[in-house]
């Protein structure tokens, strides 16, 4: 198998990265680490470029410091969000494709067979914005592009390792170095033959000894503080995430999840608290058609085969930040604002109030939840904005359905 290694304008690029949305404000080397615990290969090195994380190893050719291939050309051809492309490089085949500003191929291959084969069972697919490739294939309506044009000489997303070794050992090796010095000072004093020095050097100790001290009762004090919040109680509004990065995320995920397959129809996909599934039914493709092109499209999906002729498949999402957020208005006054809000925008809603009972250190409180569901044409980002004068909303869920090109909304908010 070749290395995942370019080189143009003499400087070294990687491809064959594993691509996967980030999620707004989430923590970049954190995800990794999570991907690539769960992932089959084994990954060493990530990056992050455009709210997206790519994952591989040095066996791949790539070291810390390499540059992303594909970085380079998402951005260079930035008008599109759509495209598939195969450029010549090296004696070899890259091909990048991208939906919906999702990286969902970067690889070179070997072959031009190969690679013929896999950009034409790809061009079929409608809504590509620009399809590039030799034109000694004779793609209809393609182009061909040099890659030298498209790739520059500056950083866009280097690799860096996705362990913490390399940055937090300097600073173990520094703290046990400092130990095992006070640990000296403390039982070899230094000797001189000035009274007024020793004196000196065993106030130091005995500072040196009070600042230990200090130290070690700051330390229990925060273990108990911790163990104290630990404990404390959680209201379910306390840990809300920041409605348009909740929005953002979904759209995005279902976007990831609801590649076109030849032969096979989409029909759902939704995107709940911890996942985002699409639905495929049948239509002339084949199990194995699906498996092969939608582990390409998709990779990292769980795949559910329902029967021959239905496929769901599941993303986890990555976790977002979480704030406290909750309306300071009752459950009445908040239900009226948001059916004026929707009378506003024209849209139908279906809004109630619902009481949500919990247990509290033995004890239950009552808690006050507007729930609302309506339908609209308006993408996640750009409907959830119209709540941007409540607070403790959170959008339970989102569906889009393809055959009606309508988006589904559950949303609760938390009152008072």
């Amino acid at each position: 198998m070749i290395k995942q290694i370019i080189t143009v304008h003499h400087k070294k690029f990687a491809t064959g990265l594993f691509w996967q949305p980030l999620g707004v404000g989430g923590a970049s080397r954190n995800y990794a680490r999570q991907l690539a615990k769960n992932a089959d290969k084994k990954y060493t090195l990530f990056t992050e470029f455009k709210s997206m994380i790519g994952l591989t190893n040095s066996r791949e050719g790539a070291h810390v410091g390499t540059d992303s291939a594909a970085a380079h050309i998402v951005n260079s051809l930035s008008e599109f969000v759509s495209f598939l492309a195969v450029f010549k490089a090296n004696n070899y085949f890259y091909f990048v494709a991208v939906r919906n500003g999702i990286i969902i191929r970067d690889i070179l291959i070997e072959n031009e067979e190969t690679a013929r084969k896999a950009f034409v069972g790809l061009s079929s697919m409608p809504d590509w914005g620009v399809l590039i490739a030799p034109n000694s294939w004779g793609i209809p309506k393609s182009q061909e592009k040099d890659i030298y044009e498209l790739i520059g000489r500056e950083y866009i997303a280097r690799l860096r390792p996705i362990g913490f070794a390399k940055t937090v050992l300097p600073s173990v090796l520094f703290v046990i170095l400092f130990v095992l010095f006070g640990f000296y000072v403390l039982n070899n004093p230094i000797k001189t033959s000035s009274d007024n020095t020793a004196n000196l050097n065993t106030e130091l100790a005995n500072e040196y000894r009070r600042q230990i001290e200090l130290k070690k009762q700051e330390i229990l004090d925060k273990k108990i503080e911790q163990e104290n919040a630990q404990q404390a109680f959680e209201y379910p509004y306390d840990k809300l995430p920041n409605v348009s990065q909740r929005a953002d995320l979904c759209y995005r995920a279902i976007a990831f999840v609801m590649q076109p397959i030849a032969g096979w129809n989409q029909s759902l996909a939704k995107c709940d608290g911890e996942y985002v599934s699409a639905n495929f039914s049948r239509d002339f493709g084949t199990l194995n058609d699906f498996y092969e092109i939608g582990g390409e499209l998709m990779p990292g999906a769980m795949v559910q085969q329902v029967s021959d002729d239905e496929m769901i498949v599941r993303v986890k999402l990555p976790e977002l930040q979480t704030y406290s957020s909750l309306d300071e208005r009752d459950a009445a006054t908040v239900a009226r604002d948001v059916a004026t809000m929707f009378q506003q925008i024209n849209t139908n809603a279906d809004i109630n109030i619902v009481t949500d009972t919990i247990l509290n250190n033995g004890k239950t409180e009552n808690i006050d939840i507007v729930e609302v569901g309506f339908s609209s044409k308006l993408i996640p980002s750009e409907i959830m904005y119209a709540f941007k004068d409540f607070q403790g909303v959170y959008m339970t869920s989102v569906s889009w359905r393809a055959n009606t090109r309508t988006w589904n909304y559950e949303v609760i908010i938390y009152t008072k």
